[in-house]
């Protein structure tokens, strides 16, 4: 089914590691919603350069700065020179370049460090491709996240708040820094509060399933609160997965190593799971296999699909 959406959206939807990018031509101008993971920059770059088709790039807008929607930022500002707005509640954070706030440093990943030129507030409204568009706070994957509400064409840019079959990692749950899941439930009340017949959202292909999202996502939300520990596995197992897709391979050998030196791992199977360092990478691998998400070359691990 082609789903409605305006001739002047367009989505590039991307795999794992980068977040989808969503452009909006405006005449000779274009602007575009998430840049994607940095080891992916020469790939948005060249998807975004043919999607703009000789237009110039003007705007960057950034629904939360996790690495893998803000990791494409620094190289497309040098290419085109567009300005950079980011959530007001994280511009302070960005302009510091606290990597431990960013979870960079906390999860072992890598981004570019940009400047960014505005910031968008909660309600605010601002327009894209020539659509009025409300800026709405979106907290629980991320605390400072928005997401974005065209009411005149009922679309959703949803980021990492509602996907079709779920939502983003609870991170700040998961440390104890906020009432993370309770956040994500009050998010998605207030999204079930709106008028939206497509969801664009940060990962996976545009959806017009709204309420079948929505019910999966309360399910899901019930079921962390109904087991916890299942919340903080489940996290381990997509930052890993994340991990493994960037590096590429990891030698059977060094895998409690790497779990050991990786902040996140290491206080997820420390203080949550309670498993030693041996245990938990024993874990982690049968798990991975079991899902067929991994598996071995020689005496590495490696990915069963490409980055």
């Amino acid at each position: 089914m082609k789903l409605p959406l305006p001739t002047q959206v367009r989505v590039l939807e991307r795999g794992w590691l980068s977040s989808n990018n969503i452009l909006f031509l405006e005449g000779e101008r274009a602007a575009l919603v998430d840049s994607g993971y940095v080891s992916h920059a020469p790939q948005t770059l060249a998807l975004v350069r043919n999607a703009l088709d000789g237009r110039k790039l003007t705007r960057l807008i950034n629904t939360h700065a996790h690495s893998d929607h803000i990791g494409g930022n620094a190289t497309l500002q040098r290419e085109y020179g567009c300005s950079i707005t980011v959530p007001h509640g994280i511009a302070q954070v960005i302009a510091r370049w606290d990597e431990e706030a960013l979870m960079l440093t906390p999860c072992a990943q890598v981004c570019d460090r940009f400047n960014h030129d505005a910031t968008l507030g909660v309600g605010e409204e601002f327009e894209l491709g020539g659509l009025v568009w409300h800026a709405l706070h979106a907290p629980g994957h991320d605390m400072q996240a928005l997401v974005f509400y065209c009411e005149s064409r009922r679309l959703l840019i949803s980021g990492d708040a509602l996907w079709r079959d779920g939502f983003g990692i609870q991170f700040a749950e998961i440390l104890n820094q906020a009432a993370g899941l309770a956040a994500t439930k009050a998010t998605l009340e207030a999204i079930g509060r709106l008028a939206v017949d497509v969801v664009i959202p940060g990962h996976g292909a545009p959806f017009a399933e709204f309420d079948d999202a929505l019910e999966r996502a309360f399910k899901r939300v019930a079921a962390f609160e109904q087991e916890p520990l299942r919340m903080a596995r489940n996290a381990l197992k997509a930052c890993f997965t994340f991990s493994l897709l960037e590096m590429r391979r990891l030698p059977r050998a060094r895998l409690a190593k790497y779990l050991q030196g990786v902040p996140f791992f290491k206080d997820i199977g420390d203080r949550i799971l309670q498993f030693s360092v041996e245990e938990l990478a024993e874990w982690l691998l049968a798990e991975l296999m079991r899902a067929q998400v991994v598996k071995f070359d020689g005496d590495d691990i490696v990915p069963t699909q490409n980055a």
